[in-house]
């Protein structure tokens, strides 16, 4: 079957779903995933700015397959085409055939060896962070009780992950000569690096928190922009921040911690929230995560440790779903120049996912 795959593969890398630009449409990428599944019903869904689902269903199945076919923007760091999937003695190298067009592929050749009920969702918007394919499948009446969402997992079903959130922050100064006094607690500058300084020293006061093998809070400043030149006092200041809770963390209260270390005018503007897995509070994180394993075990699938990165399984937790992660690849490799997932994965992930469906036959 590494053969199908590989060819699959070597398709799908073949179409730009570089995600931004956002510039997916319905028809490429999913135009050849309808062709390659006859015998199921297939609805495509543009749901604006470059979301793009489509939903294959054959029989009667309460299992959903979950991937998504939008990568990363290649960097220059690339050493040949990245649309061009090259095969080098054990491993696939191509855009996204890590972060996760490899498990697209596996479930297209797996699906031709068997006559079994299956359900696929195939989405174009998981990079993002603006979930608009699963939200419009989970407002539908879709009828599905458990999922599995395909990341690079290296075969094994993963239980649990952090969540996430994106944060806007402005600061405001006052515009004035830097040689005076005011200076120091004038400038948007340097209160958006006090404030810095004591978020850093509020998530390491945070590193005692566990759950699920995971540890602490998550915390990155990943842009700070503002002022004008040295010898002017800043009068604004943005800080693009973000945070990844534990699954037994509360976001809400995660969010006013950080915003109440700034000063009352600072604007604090939330941009994206991804809940944990399993979502939910304690006694639910806890109860779905259970459940989650209880399914692992059922379908014959090696259980893995917890990750720190966040995936689209928690949404479908949130809505109540039994949801796991299991996908060919490494996360070390996805995002990465010159991507790249290993062949034995790539079996391996299609023989499970085959035999998953065989199990309806």
């Amino acid at each position: 079957m590494l053969d199908q795959i590989l060819k699959h593969l070597e398709a799908l890398v073949s179409f730009d779903t570089r995600n931004p630009p956002r510039a997916i449409g319905s028809d490429g990428i999913f135009d050849y995933i309808r062709a390659q599944l006859p015998g199921f019903h297939v609805g495509v869904s543009d749901h604006g700015a470059g979301a793009v689902s489509l939903f294959a269903v054959r029989g009667n199945p309460k299992r959903l397959f979950n991937v998504h076919l939008d990568t990363v923007p290649d960097s220059p760091a690339w050493s040949a085409d990245p649309h061009v999937l090259r095969v080098a003695e054990d491993r696939a190298i191509g855009l996204g055939a890590c972060d996760i067009k490899g498990a697209a592929a596996c479930l297209l050749a797996a699906a031709a060896q068997t006559d079994g009920d299956a359900a696929f969702l195939f989405s174009s918007d998981e990079e993002a962070n603006d979930p608009r394919c699963i939200a419009a499948f989970l407002a539908r009446d879709h009828g599905f009780d458990e999922v599995i969402v395909a990341e690079p997992t290296q075969c094994e079903a993963v239980l649990a992950h952090r969540g996430i959130a994106s944060v806007q922050m402005r600061f405001t100064g006052e515009a004035g000569h830097a040689s005076g006094a005011n200076a120091i607690s004038a400038s948007a500058l340097h209160q958006a690096i006090r404030w810095g300084a004591d978020a850093l020293s509020f998530v390491d006061d945070e590193s005692h928190q566990r759950f699920g093998g995971l540890t602490g809070l998550r915390f990155n400043i990943g842009r700070v922009e503002g002022g004008i030149k040295a010898n002017m006092i800043a009068p604004g200041a943005d800080v693009r921040f973000g945070f990844r809770p534990l699954p037994s963390q509360d976001t809400d209260v995660l969010h006013d911690r950080f915003r109440a270390l700034a000063p009352a005018n600072a604007e604090y503007t939330p941009v994206f929230r991804g809940p944990p897995l399993p979502a939910g509070d304690v006694a639910q994180a806890e109860d779905r995560r259970l459940a989650a394993r209880d399914l692992a075990d059922a379908l014959g699938l090696p259980i893995g440790n917890a990750v720190d990165f966040w995936t689209e399984a928690s949404l479908f937790s949130q809505a109540g779903l039994t949801a796991l992660v299991f996908g060919p690849g490494d996360i070390a490799q996805a995002h990465s120049a010159d991507e790249w997932v290993a062949l034995e994965q790539l079996a391996t992930a299609a023989s499970h996912y085959q035999r998953l469906m065989e199990a309806y036959a």
